[in-house]
């Protein structure tokens, strides 16, 4: 199989400075992916600009607050960046196709499997799909918040080998580099090293959504799958096949951990959980040390509304989220099951589905 690599670029580097698309930096992009595969690399795009684009068509200056003027714009958008997008790659011959996603495409078990099945098939008929948040639909409950985020969620459903994050900024410094002199550029680093906490900060555009951070959980995220994650500027010329040569350019982020199994990624790339389930400190110690299920015995209080099968947060006595997973009962029966052994549970319920509220099988530690 062909290596695969997700792309996401930043909204500063398909814009002119707010100003419409940069149909000469796309034309570059499009011409870099073709390098890319000629050489045997199949790629996803995951291209901002869209609200950029939205946004200089009805003559705004500032980016939106409200949601409905970012739909708006996005909807605006959209037309003129995929047109662009398509019309560069056909110059080479190369076919491409619009995915439009949501969070809730990718909470459903179903519609994750149905993209996951139609990325894979598109790649494999040799097109470029091209994805974005379907903004014009989507809510603050369901949105992505950045393509930093959809970025590697795609990277995760693709099982991608590389996702390039491409900035407007070298990579990830120790400080902020347009302000401290003595910040350094971070050639390389593990994912989840916690240092890289304390450098990220939050993006200085008018058009993006997202800053260092946002960069530094997607490369976590993406980690979950074994893709490791290369955040670069943009602006360096010939960026892509320079990063496939083996280049240094920007900095690393490796995955230090075994990948997750399919349907743990699927777990651990849900955004947003229905309900928490509070343990004891002997449950949060098996569950870190051991992965082990979660049983009834360890619940010290349950909140939320969730239904069977829904996906929770599972946090330690000092309220720091230890796991997450589908739970076998819903919130109510949780709560007439917290602290009591499972051997309880048909007396306190009546009936028995499962003897751990959660199964190890659907937990992941976060």
């Amino acid at each position: 199989m062909n290596e695969r690599w997700v792309i996401k670029i930043g909204s500063s580097l398909v814009t002119d400075e707010g100003r419409g698309l940069d149909h000469q930096a796309i034309m570059a992009w499009a011409q870099q992916i073709v390098t890319l595969r000629n050489q045997g690399i199949d790629t996803v795009l995951v291209s901002s600009g869209a609200v950029a684009e939205g946004m200089s068509r009805m003559g705004w200056k500032t980016r939106p607050s409200s949601l409905h003027e970012l739909q708006a714009a996005a909807a605006i958008g959209q037309m003129g960046l995929i047109q662009a997008y398509e019309a560069y790659f056909q110059q080479h011959g190369l076919h491409s196709a619009q995915v439009l996603l949501t969070h809730d495409d990718l909470a459903d078990r179903k519609r994750y499997l149905n993209a996951r099945t139609t990325l894979r098939t598109l790649l494999g008929l040799g097109v470029i799909p091209v994805v974005n948040e379907n903004d014009t639909v989507a809510t603050d409950e369901i949105r992505f918040g950045d393509n930093d985020t959809l970025a590697a969620l795609v990277a995760n459903l693709v099982e991608a080998d590389t996702l390039v994050i491409l900035t407007d900024i070298d990579g990830v410094y120790t400080g902020n580099p347009h302000s401290d002199p003595e910040a350094k550029l971070i050639p390389t680093a593990h994912a989840w090293d916690r240092k890289l906490d304390s450098y990220a900060g939050p993006s200085a555009s008018i058009l993006g959504s997202g800053g260092m951070s946002t960069k530094i959980t997607a490369a976590r995220r993406a980690a979950r799958s074994g893709a490791r994650t290369i955040i670069a500027s943009g602006r360096a010329p010939k960026v892509l096949p320079r990063l496939r040569e083996g280049e240094q350019i920007g900095t690393r982020l490796l995955p230090d951990k075994e990948p997750l199994a399919a349907r743990k990624q699927w777990i651990a790339g849900q955004l947003k959980a229905r309900g928490e389930l509070w343990l004891d400190h002997g449950a949060a110690r098996v569950i870190r040390e051991k992965g082990s299920s979660l049983l009834p015995v360890g619940i010290t209080q349950v909140k939320g509304s969730f239904s069977r099968g829904e996906v929770v947060s599972c946090l330690s006595p000092d309220g720091e989220e230890v796991a997450r997973g589908l739970s076998n009962y819903s919130a109510d029966e949780a709560r007439k099951l917290a602290g009591h052994p499972s051997d309880l549970i048909p007396t306190l319920l009546g009936y028995e589905d499962e003897p751990e509220l959660i199964h190890r099988d659907n937990l992941v530690i976060v």
